[in-house]
C-alpha cells in the first residue's frame, strides 16, 4: 500500500497551478531555475518556493552539470496519484454500467399508466 503521506505531498504540490506547469515543462525535459522562471511573471526566489515545494513531494530532482544546477522530472509519485485516482475512476465506471442496465430495461418495458396516443 502507498503511503498517505507520500499521496498528501503530491496532491498538495499538485494543486497549485504554477507548478503544474512546472511539471508540464520538466516532462519535456531537464531545465533549470531560470528556463523554468521564463515563462511565469514571478520572481525567481518565488520559482525556488515552488521548487522546493515539489523537490519535497518527490516530484522533481536537482542535478549539478558543471555550474548549472537542472531539475528533472520524477514520475514515480503521480504514477501512485494516478493508481489513487484510476482506483475511483473504476468506481464511477461499474455505477455507469448499472445505469446503462436500468436505462435499457426501461426502454424495453411497455409504459403502463401514461395517456395513450388519440387521448
Amino acid at each position: 500500500m502507498q503511503s498517505i503521506s507520500q499521496l498528501d505531498a503530491t496532491f498538495a504540490a499538485l494543486a497549485d497551478p504554477t507548478r503544474r506547469a512546472i511539471l508540464a515543462r520538466l516532462a519535456l525535459g531537464e531545465a533549470s531555475v531560470n528556463e523554468l522562471a521564463e515563462p511565469f511573471a514571478m520572481s525567481q526566489p518565488a520559482i525556488s518556493k515552488h521548487l522546493k515545494v515539489l523537490e519535497g513531494a518527490g516530484l522533481i530532482s536537482r542535478g549539478r552539470d558543471a555550474q548549472r544546477r537542472p531539475c528533472r522530472l520524477e514520475a514515480a509519485p503521480l504514477s501512485q496519484a494516478g493508481d489513487w485516482i484510476d482506483a475511483y475512476r473504476r468506481f464511477w465506471e461499474v455505477h455507469f454500467q448499472r445505469l446503462d442496465v436500468l436505462l435499457e430495461e426501461m426502454k424495453a418495458t411497455p409504459q403502463t399508466g401514461g395517456p395513450k396516443e388519440g387521448e
